[in-house]
């Protein structure tokens, strides 16, 4: 399969007949046009053609997984898929009456981490000498909003970038999901950028990291990727670095690597779901060397902070919100911060599709089914899951039994068991009509894991405090 035109008309009408019963995806994937593949980085990159920004927002938000999954089944090569706006209407490009369909693609999209950018990490380029094409420039200090919550994590992230390798050395940001954690990585990268312009950064995650050992290994090219972590930069910065863990050869190069940052006085940063002390399967060696330097939290901001930080990103996207609005939008997304801004971005989005005024009125009618005061359903929990284990909410009703679904499906069991009482029965229908006997399976095994498990655990206790967090319970 190559990447051209006739390919691009494929992938269109599989999205179409996988979403057949969503006429909101087809509404928007029409317009979508090939424009070329371009050959100038290192991967080809199919280059996607859309009438508007709003087209443009609204594809790389809730299309571009569905479309980058769907090439990937069939092209087997590394790729990218850029989106760009060309300006030039379609016949379907306007949308119709939305209310119905906005409801049922937010469902099938909960618990998808949205991309940050319209290429795929996985195919993410490193970043060497001045250039600094992943580093997001949005994420700034000045543009993170700081609480109670943050204030430590945030003071400590600026003394760094202020002083690279001189204090905390290397610093770790821990917290859950969706908190800001990456945030505040970028925002490192980007001070340091504006203060030291010779400073050579690479802004990598943990498995980039594993996924290029590997092929390095297998291609016996070590020394080049060696040189590229050790010897071409000034500051690392090492996003979701739990997945370290994976591998014995990994956590090798990984503590040669750290090891030569620290040794030439170079800065690191590092970001993680978890305190070192809590990810199973990492190696002493690389524990002690994460708890040398300075470990900070973060995790969700209270209501206070969360309405301070939506009359920011409401200025920023130059959207007026009364205030009841504003403090309605805060009080129901307690979950991150990730939901926070989505909620925000979905009633700007239905406002501006409907020619409406933000309005409570508005407001409770896009978000009724984000209403999570003081109760949580059985959707909130599978969506909480989905976005810790980073897989698909429907993903865990499938029928897939690969581990990386399996664990995940029985945990999200296993905590609406516990926070809802609720049957078997029940419990079942809502993972795509499992029997019975499969959620008790699910939740024995659960409950037998926990007892040596203690990545499991730490799992278990983290979304148990966030569902508390919810409902106040």
């Amino acid at each position: 399969m190559e990447l051209d035109a006739g390919t691009w008309s494929i992938i269109k009408d599989r999205i179409k007949l996988r979403n057949k019963e969503n006429k909101l995806v087809e509404t928007w994937l029409d317009p979508v046009q090939f424009l070329e593949t371009s050959q100038e980085g290192q991967v080809p990159k199919m280059v996607l053609g859309v009438p508007t920004s709003l087209h443009q927002y609204f594809v790389v938000e809730n299309l571009l997984d569905k479309i980058f999954s769907e090439i990937a089944e069939h092209y087997k090569s590394p790729f990218e898929v850029d989106v760009v706006i060309t300006g030039v209407k379609h016949a379907s490009a306007e949308p119709g009456n939305l209310s119905e369909a906005m409801v049922q693609l937010d469902r099938s999209h909960q618990g998808v981490r949205p991309p940050q950018s319209t290429t795929p990490p996985p195919f993410e380029k490193p970043v060497f000498d001045k250039k600094f094409e992943v580093l997001n420039p949005e994420y700034t200090f000045s543009t993170f909003v700081v609480g109670k919550s943050t204030e430590f994590a945030h003071a400590a992230s600026y003394n760094v970038a202020k002083n690279p390798g001189e204090n905390y050395n290397p610093l770790v940001i821990c917290g859950p999901v969706g908190m800001g954690k990456t945030h505040l990585l970028h925002a490192v990268g980007n001070q340091i950028r504006e203060t030291y312009p010779d400073c050579r950064i690479v802004y990598t995650s943990a498995e980039r990291f594993l996924n290029e050992c590997i092929s390095a290994l297998r291609r016996q090219d070590m020394e080049r990727f060696r040189h590229k972590y050790r010897e071409s930069a000034d500051i690392l910065l090492v996003d979701d670095v739990q997945y370290i863990s994976r591998g014995e050869r990994i956590q090798e190069e990984f503590f040669h690597m750290i090891n030569s940052f620290l040794e030439r006085k170079k800065q690191v940063v590092l970001a993680s779901d978890r305190f070192p002390k809590d990810i199973q399967k990492l190696e002493d060696r690389n524990r002690s060397r994460l708890e040398w330097g300075l470990i900070v939290d973060i995790s969700m901001p209270d209501l206070e902070t969360r309405v301070a930080i939506l009359r920011y990103k409401a200025e920023r996207m130059g959207l007026r919100l009364p205030e009841d609005v504003i403090n309605y939008i805060a009080r129901i997304s307690k979950i991150s911060i990730r939901e926070l801004e989505g909620n925000l971005k979905r009633v700007k989005m239905f406002s501006e599709l409907q020619g409406l005024p933000v309005d409570s009125h508005l407001a409770k009618k896009v978000l009724a089914n984000q209403e999570t005061q003081t109760t949580i359903s059985m959707e909130d929990i599978q969506r909480l899951v989905a976005e810790h284990y980073n897989v698909k909410v429907q993903d865990l009703k499938s029928t897939t039994r690969a581990k990386q679904i399996v664990v995940p499906r029985q945990v999200a069991m296993h905590l609406i068991k516990k926070h809802l009482s609720r049957s078997l029965v029940d419990i079942g229908r809502a993972f795509g009509g499992k029997d019975h006997t499969t959620v008790m399976n699910a939740l024995e095994r659960v409950t037998f894991l926990t007892q040596s498990d203690l990545d499991l655990k730490n799992d278990l206790d983290e979304l148990t405090t966030r569902i508390q967090n919810i409902t106040g319970v």
